[in-house]
C-alpha cells in the first residue's frame, strides 16, 4: 500500500488531471486514495452510478439540487466550480461512448491552472477514446510479494485456526512455498480469497491442493478461449524413455524456480519427432515435473477473418500466460500455426512476428514447450538458440524404452507385468511407436475380453502381428525425418 500511494503522488505531483487506474481491487484504491488524500490535506470525492457524487473528508459541501447521479451533470459540475480536489469516479466505462462525456473529460484534463481539479476513473478495464490518452496518466497497483503472500496465508491460517477450537493449519515448507509460487500474478483480495478456499475444507494445504488451486486461478482470471487449463498432468514415471530430456529438465528446475538476480532463466524446448513417439505426453510431464499449471495454446482457436484480430488474440492468450506465471506453456504441433505456405495473406507471418517478440522481451517465468511433427516446416528464427533454449528429437523407441513402455501401459490398466514376455513383446514391436504400442495393448484387452480369457502375451502379439505401424506405412518419410534430425538436434532418449 505504501509503494502504491507513493506512486499515486508522483502523478498527482506532475500535474496531471486526468488518471486512469485499471483495478479488480476498488477498495484498496480508494483506501490509497483517500490515505494520500489526507496526507496532502486535500479534499476528496467520489462518484458511481448509485450514490452519485459524495463528499469525503473535509471540504465544501455539495448543492443537493443538482442531479449528480448523472456523469455528465456531475463532471460539469466540477468544471464549473473549480476546485483542486480529487474526485474519484468509479465504473465510468459504460458511458464513454457519449461525446458530450468526453469533452468535459477533456476540457478539465486540458485545463491550465493550479486550481484545476484532478479526476481518477477507476475501473476493472478502461479503454479511452484517442483525444484523451495523451492527456491521461495511467497507473497500475502493485500485485503483492512473495512476502506479502506468505502473509496472507499465515492471516487465513490464523482464522481458521480460531473459528476451530485452536486447531492448527497442516502443511510443510515445500508445499506453502509451491502455494506461494502459484499465487503470484493475483491481487491481494484474490489470493486471499484462495487462500481461504485451500484451507477451509479440511484444515491443510498439500501437494493435492495444488491442481485445485491452478484450476481456481485460471478461473478467477477468466482466461478460457484460445488458452485452456489442462486438468491432468502426466508424471515422468508415465513417460518411458526421453532420459536425456528429463536430466535436462533436472538440471534447470531449480533456475527457473528461483532465479537470481540478474540470471537466465530456462525459456523453453521445441520437441520434434515422429508421430505418435510421446512428444505430448512429455509436454504435459515437463508441468508435472517442475509442479507447475500447464495452459495449452490452441492456434486453431487464435485465427480471425478480420484483418488483425488474430494477431491481438495471441496477443492475449500470452498476456494470460503472464499472469499464470509460473507456469508452462504447451504449444502442440506448432507448425500447423506457423508453416510458410503462403496461403494466408500474411497472417501465420504476423502472428510469428507477435510471438518471436513475446519470446525475447518476456520477463514473466512462462516455461515454453513446443511440439511438432515437422519441425522442417518451421521458420528457422523460431528454432534458434536464444529464443528457445534447445531442439530435442523424439525419435522412435528402442527396445529397452518399448519394455518401459509396456510395462507402463500393462500396469495402468492393472494387469499383472510379471506374467508378460516383455522382451519378446519390445522385439515384436521393432519400428513402434508409443501410442502404437498403446493401441496395441488396448487391442489385446478388447480381444480378450471378447473370448472371455485373460489377457496374456499371445494377445499382444497376435495385436502386434496385425498392425502396419507409421515407420513402415510412410517409411520414406519418417526415414528423412530421423536423417535430418542427425546433427541437427539434440537426442531426447
Amino acid at each position: 500500500m505504501k509503494n502504491d500511494i507513493q506512486d499515486l503522488g508522483l502523478v498527482l505531483e506532475s500535474r496531471v488531471r486526468l488518471v486512469v487506474i485499471e483495478s479488480w481491487e476498488e477498495r484498496r484504491v480508494l483506501e490509497a486514495i483517500g490515505a494520500l488524500a489526507i496526507k496532502r490535506q486535500q479534499t476528496w470525492y467520489t462518484w458511481d452510478q448509485i450514490d452519485g457524487l459524495q463528499r469525503l473528508g473535509f471540504g465544501s459541501a455539495l448543492e443537493e439540487a443538482d442531479d449528480l447521479v448523472d456523469p455528465e451533470v456531475a463532471l460539469d459540475h466540477i468544471r464549473r466550480h473549480r476546485q483542486p480536489a480529487l474526485y474519484v469516479f468509479c465504473d465510468l466505462h459504460p458511458f464513454m461512448q457519449s461525446p458530450r462525456l468526453i469533452r468535459l473529460l477533456k476540457m478539465i484534463a486540458m485545463d491550465p491552472s493550479d486550481n484545476a481539479p484532478t479526476l481518477l476513473l477507476i475501473s476493472h478495464e478502461l479503454s479511452l477514446p484517442p483525444e484523451l490518452q495523451r492527456l491521461t496518466a495511467r497507473l497500475s497497483l502493485s500485485m503483492p510479494s512473495d512476502e506479502q503472500l506468505a502473509a496472507i496465508i499465515r492471516e487465513e491460517a490464523a482464522r481458521w485456526t480460531e473459528r476451530n477450537q485452536g486447531q492448527r493449519v497442516r502443511t510443510d515448507n515445500r508445499t506453502l512455498q509451491q502455494v506461494v509460487r502459484n499465487l503470484r500474478g493475483v491481487t491481494h483480495e484474490e489470493a486471499r480469497l484462495l487462500a481461504r478456499k485451500l484451507i477451509v475444507d479440511d484444515g491443510a494445504i498439500t501437494q493435492e491442493d495444488l491442481p485445485v488451486l491452478n484450476r481456481a486461478k485460471f478461473s478467477l482470471l477468466d482466461m478460457q478461449g484460445t488458452l485452456s487449463f489442462e486438468q491432468d498432468t502426466a508424471r515422468f514415471a508415465d513417460v518411458g524413455g526421453l532420459t536425456q530430456f528429463k536430466c535436462w529438465l533436472a538440471d534447470r528446475q531449480a533456475a527457473f524456480h528461483e532465479p537470481r538476480v540478474n540470471g537466465d532463466t530456462p525459456k523453453g524446448v521445441l520437441l520434434a519427432g515422429v508421430q505418435g513417439s510421446g512428444k505430448s505426453l512429455a509436454a504435459r510431464a515437463v508441468a508435472g515435473l517442475w509442479g507447475l499449471p500447464l495452459l495449452r495454446l490452441d492456434f486453431g482457436a487464435l485465427y480471425n477473418k478480420y484483418i488483425g484480430e488474430t494477431e491481438k488474440n495471441l496477443r492475449e492468450a500470452l498476456a494470460m500466460a503472464d499472469a499464470m506465471e509460473p507456469c508452462v506453456l504447451w504449444v502442440d504441433e506448432i507448425e500447423k500455426g506457423l508453416g510458410e505456405d503462403g496461403a494466408d495473406q500474411g497472417v501465420s507471418r504476423r502472428v510469428l512476428g507477435t510471438l518471436l517478440t513475446w519470446m525475447a522481451e518476456r520477463k514473466s517465468r512462462v516455461f515454453l514447450v513446443a511440439t511438432a511433427n515437422n519441425v522442417m516446416q518451421l521458420p528457422p528464427e523460431l528454432i534458434r538458440k536464444g529464443r528457445l533454449d534447445e531442439l530435442f528429437f523424439v525419435d522412435l523407441p528402442d527396445a529397452r524404452v518399448r519394455e518401459d513402455i509396456f510395462r507402463i501401459h500393462l500396469g495402468n490398466r492393472e494387469l499383472a507385468v510379471e506374467r508378460f514376455d516383455l522382451p519378446a513383446l519390445a522385439d515384436a514391436s521393432e519400428g513402434f511407436a508409443g501410442a502404437e504400442i498403446e493401441q496395441a495393448v488396448v487391442s489385446a484387452v478388447y480381444c480378450a475380453a471378447a473370448r472371455r480369457e485373460e489377457v496374456e502375451s499371445a494377445h499382444l502379439l497376435d495385436a502386434l502381428s496385425q498392425t502396419s505401424p507409421l515407420s513402415v506405412v510412410m517409411a520414406e518419410r519418417i526415414q528423412a525425418l530421423r536423417d535430418w534430425a542427425q546433427g541437427r538436434a539434440v537426442m531426447a532418449d
